[in-house]
């Protein structure tokens, strides 16, 4: 019924966390497909010793789309290395409401791995947001996107040639030939390296911009947000 795809780079800290979390799941995917962009460290072998398979993986959207080609099964849940599915019951939960309410295309509540009240209010505010546009504007975080695969299919997929905001023009594509939803029965747990290392401000405005610009100019298609993909250990290696 359902393939969880992971694209990677340099993810030895984080991937087993996930893997671990998808293993304690009440519902098992039918496989576990790791898109990794030659990672330098130990991603790969630590995907294999959780049963993932691991395919030749690149950029984020190919390498989504990578896993997407190898899958097999009605149901394609895109994840990010850095979430962690802490209710065991996440999987059954979501699947079971998307067939619920025949959706074709479904995201869910975002929370931060957080302690700090700034992390929560703005994932809220995000939140909010996104569920305020619905699928008028649809806004589907590319860490947690579960989709048919009939759908991707005949979206052709991820843009590869989109470089920043890439799951929200996937949205929009899809929600076009389908339907969109958000979930209510659980949430995602997301990870906060990336507000840690880029700064809550410089990312709250990073964003903003770039929803101007996909509401004026379209896709963005150039790397003037200077989005990066992968992981480093330490602050004297950049992410890549």
């Amino acid at each position: 019924m359902l393939t969880i795809i992971i694209p990677t780079k340099n993810e030895e800290e984080s991937l087993p966390r996930l893997l671990a979390s998808i293993h304690r799941q009440t519902l098992q995917p039918v496989e576990i497909i790791v898109s990794d962009a030659q990672s330098s460290d130990a991603t790969r072998d630590l995907a294999r010793s959780f049963n993932a398979r691991v395919v030749e993986g690149g950029l984020i959207s190919f390498g989504r789309n990578a896993g997407a080609r190898e899958a097999s099964t009605e149901f394609l849940l895109f994840l990010d290395a850095d979430v962690e599915l802490r209710d065991p019951e996440f999987l059954e939960k979501a699947v079971g409401e998307m067939l619920e309410k025949k959706l074709d295309l479904a995201t869910c509540d975002v929370f931060p791995l957080s302690d700090q009240f700034i992390d929560h209010f703005l994932h809220k505010a995000y939140n909010t947001y996104a569920r305020a546009w619905g699928s008028v504007y649809p806004h589907a975080p590319g860490f947690c996107m579960l989709v048919r695969r009939s759908l991707h299919e005949s979206i052709g997929g991820f843009d590869e040639t989109v470089l920043f905001c890439e799951d929200h023009d996937y949205a929009r594509r899809a929600s076009e030939a389908g339907t969109f939803g958000f979930l209510r029965s659980t949430k995602i747990p997301v990870s906060i390296r990336r507000l840690d290392r880029d700064g809550r401000m410089n990312i709250a405005i990073k964003y903003l911009l770039a929803e101007l610009h996909l509401a004026f100019l379209g896709p963005i298609r150039h790397n003037k947000f200077r989005y990066t993909f992968g992981h480093a250990k330490t602050k004297d290696k950049k992410q890549t």
